[in-house]
């Protein structure tokens, strides 16, 4: 853009109206000029940006091909290498799409990102390559990561490995599915309600949500940056343990991460005992509405092979767990309302890094193509947009000044148990439904399995999921939770766990009918 034109008098009316200002037509007429005057500001800025921006870089990538996408898992596939040595030398690692790989295509699940390319690579995929990996390519994830299913997505649903008929899980829901499929060693998942923990526990593999700005989400598509977290899928914990080792750290860009993140050696951390620490079993974490009893008994049995491994562990009731859904589906569609789609990803308001471009692109598609949005993100803008027209962004407010007192909730166990465990979800992964399911089903594969993973996205607190045993064949998941930038000790307990059941197991090979 080399101009900006100026308001003509419908479009400063609407904005009148929009603001209630209430000024008379003359009273606009009046204004123009002034209007006018304040747009050399944005043409200059823009000039100035465009002769400091650099190009994207040259980098090859393909669609994958049919027959190596049985899980349709991939989105594009690549072969960027990293560094010749480092701790991740050797390895393959599969970027979640809505994660900056310059010069890579990235369309975040949804029609409304088709077609960008980012110009810069997300933080953690420099520090993935300055570690040595190779970015094998990108993966599906759900349409703007909003669903904890995996059939929202374009171009298409992710197949669980397990059961090619069921979900993944979402909406990490493609780098789950190549982890545990084994056609990469390692990927990067992003978690707003659950969706790194969810493919881990659908799919039988590890995925950890770190403490909230321990990673830095610099270069990946906001959702709303008070529960925005990137975060290591693998399959073993000694693989999440160096790759979080490698991701960690503040990198000055980043808005959430409002301290200083000293380094830790998680892998090093994994060498000792986990024998003596404390287990608090959540109560409420158990026996829900939503509740499978066979998954509730796997996790139970692997909170008595703890207790074998030395660990103590008893029950303890958290009340605040049954109402912390309440405060997160309000930051989360209320706040995804103003942040993801009115405010085009990014918003305003705070300093650190922004992507003009994707901006720019999504919010032109936004507009044209919200038809072809999935049912859950209309669901948020709907309803979240509603509560903030209605309240004016009071429930928001009062969500938010509610968080210190769910996260002390939480805090107050962990004063008396290192970690806290549950299950992740509540129950095996879900038939792929059809394309003309009832909204009612729609929703209820998409959401209804968020109820013990998402609270620890509002309050900060690492968690992990570790394959908890079979229900059914099918995958189950343990979710080990510890105090914020604990992540060390969460990890141990996974690692002890994962040492005593002798590792997780792989998937048969890939069936093509249902069970």
């Amino acid at each position: 853009m080399t101009s900006l034109p100026a308001p003509d008098s419908a479009r400063l009316a609407a904005l009148n109206e929009h603001f209630r200002f209430g000024l008379s037509a003359a009273d606009l007429d009046e204004f123009a000029p002034a209007v006018e005057a304040t747009l050399t500001a944005p043409i200059a800025v823009e000039q100035l940006y465009r002769r400091a921006a650099s190009p994207a870089p040259e980098r090859s990538w393909a669609p994958p091909a049919p027959e190596h996408n049985r899980l349709g898992a991939w989105y594009v596939t690549t072969s960027i290498d990293g560094s010749s040595g480092g701790p991740l030398a050797g390895r393959t690692v599969a970027v979640k799409d809505n994660v900056a790989v310059a010069g890579v295509p990235m369309m975040n699940g949804s029609r409304t990102l088709e077609g960008f390319v980012p110009r810069q690579d997300a933080t953690v995929v420099r520090r993935l390559l300055d570690a040595g990996a190779t970015i094998a390519g990108k993966s599906v994830c759900e349409d703007l990561c909003f669903s904890g299913g995996s059939f929202t997505s374009q171009p298409g649903p992710v197949r669980n490995p397990w059961d090619t008929t069921r979900n993944s899980g979402g909406s990490s829901s493609g780098s789950g599915a190549l982890v545990a499929s084994g056609e990469v060693d390692l990927a990067v998942g992003g978690d707003q309600g659950g969706s790194i923990r969810i493919p881990a526990a659908f799919c039988g593999i590890v995925g950890h949500k770190p403490t909230h700005g321990l990673v830095p989400y610099t270069g990946a598509f906001p959702i709303e940056r008070t529960i925005d977290h990137l975060g290591p899928m693998t399959r073993t914990v000694a693989d999440a343990a160096t790759m979080l080792s490698v991701l960690a750290g503040t990198d000055g860009a980043d808005p959430r991460q409002s301290r200083q993140v000293e380094p830790v050696d998680y892998l090093a951390a994994l060498t000792e005992t986990a024998s003596g620490l404390r287990v608090g079993v959540v109560a409420e974490g158990f026996g829900t509405a939503a509740s499978d009893p066979e998954v509730d008994a796997a996790v139970h049995a692997a909170v008595d092979v703890l207790r074998s491994a030395g660990l103590a562990a008893e029950h303890v009731s958290i009340p605040w767990h049954l109402d912390a859904m309440h405060v997160w589906n309000v930051i989360a569609t209320e706040g995804a309302a103003y942040q993801m789609l009115d405010g085009n990803a990014y918003g305003m308001n705070t300093d650190g890094f922004y992507d003009p471009e994707l901006i720019a692109h999504f919010a032109a598609q936004r507009l044209e193509r919200g038809h072809e949005l999935s049912e859950t993100v209309k669901l948020v803008g709907l309803s979240g947009r509603y509560t903030f027209e209605v309240g004016g962004g009071k429930y928001y407010a009062m969500a938010r000044q509610l968080v210190p007192e769910l996260r002390a909730a939480y805090d107050a166990a962990l004063t008396d148990y290192d970690v806290l465990v549950m299950p992740t979800v509540p129950y095996t992964a879900k038939k792929i439904p059809p394309a003309d399911v009832a909204l009612g089903d729609y929703l209820d594969v998409a959401l209804s399995m968020v109820g013990n993973t998402a609270p620890f996205d509002v309050t900060g607190h690492p968690a992990c999921s570790v394959p908890a045993g079979l229900v059914d064949g099918l995958p189950t998941g343990l979710m080990i939770v510890g105090n914020t930038f604990d992540d060390a000790t969460v990890l141990r307990v996974a690692h002890t766990y994962e040492q005593a059941v002798g590792g997780f197991p792989s998937p048969p090979a890939l069936m093509s009918s249902a069970r």
